[in-house]
């Protein structure tokens, strides 16, 4: 299989007791599954006009997910007077966010649910209905995005997501080693501390083959920090540029959330699988993105932070 580019350096969920051979294959390969839900969704006899609802024609799982949403997209982009977009359709159902994040591993496992195969569970029922937002509302959602932010303050090991001067979101994260390492993958050693600095989003990889950086071995499934093992979840990588470099520095969910908040992974950004999701949907392409090193800071309770200074950077 050809290697995707720019994605394996920042393949950092997998550092920390994660990086496992399989155990099994999926028991139905995803390539079967692709494209049977792809005839049109809705009688053709009829105009499709937006504030339309668009009843689900059959279950989808996480493994059709972004292919069913794509095929919406090609149905109703033409028929509607806005740019039609899977980010787009996502805010004017915001209950699929909310489904998407809850099949984070921890979530159902807090209700005794294990989920080994996460690509199985289900998003979109045939009971469902989704809306074609009018062209008010999504003029809405499209303006809500350029005035969308994220904010990243590496030993502070938090990530904002700010509309406007409006903070929406605060998720915790983890932040690359304070080391240099070898890695196979990119045949060089390289300093592991997440960059520093100003850019936006670049690329978004839907469906992410998984790497170890170290000695370049492919690999399926993950040691969850219950020890528990699962296949690889199917959740949204988004890939960065900064100052004007695309480094292969990923913002991404991390299987072994309890290296959050600490300096662990090879460079790149971890967050909660719930969390991804959500900064996914609130980060289509040319998103802004603020990375920063602040050590002192004013909370909002007006008190003065001091951080450890993880890098040493300060001296």
């Amino acid at each position: 299989m050809t290697l995707k580019p720019l994605l394996f350096i920042g393949i950092l969920i997998l550092g920390i007791g994660a990086s496992f051979p399989p155990t099994m294959s999926l028991t139905k390969p995803l390539k079967e599954t692709r494209n049977v839900y792809m005839a049109p969704v809705h009688d053709s006899t009829k105009i499709v006009v937006a504030g339309s609802w668009i009843h689900i024609a059959q279950d989808i799982n996480i493994s059709q997910y972004f292919d069913y949403m794509d095929s919406l997209i090609n149905v109703y982009d033409s028929v509607v007077p806005y740019p039609l977009s899977e980010h787009l359709l996502a805010h004017a159902n915001p209950w699929i966010i909310d489904t998407l994040a809850n099949t984070d591993y921890y979530r159902l496992q807090a209700r005794d649910s294990f989920v080994y195969d996460q690509r199985k569970l289900l998003v979109l029922r045939l009971s469902d209905s989704i809306i074609i937002p009018d062209s008010v509302t999504a003029s809405n959602i499209l303006n809500s995005f350029k005035k969308t932010n994220l904010d990243i303050n590496i030993p502070e090991f938090k990530l904002r997501i700010y509309q406007g001067s409006s903070l929406l979101f605060t998720f915790p994260v983890r932040v690359g080693k304070n080391t240099k390492k070898y890695l196979a993958m990119i045949d060089k050693t390289t300093d592991l501390r997440t960059k520093s600095g100003i850019g936006k989003v670049v690329r978004h990889e839907k469906d992410p083959d998984f790497y170890n950086p170290v000695n370049h071995e492919r690999f399926y499934t993950t040691k969850r920090d219950d020890n528990k093992t699962t296949l690889m979840p199917q959740i949204p990588w988004i890939e960065t540029e900064i100052n004007g470099i695309r480094n292969g520095q990923m913002i991404h969910p991390t299987t072994n959330p309890e290296t959050l908040g600490k300096a662990s992974s090879n460079g790149c950004i971890g967050t909660r699988e719930s969390d991804a999701w959500i900064i996914y949907y609130y980060a289509p392409l040319e998103t802004r993105i603020t990375i920063r090193y602040h050590l002192e800071f004013i909370n909002g309770k007006g008190e003065n932070v001091k951080l450890k200074d993880i890098y040493g950077y300060v001296y």
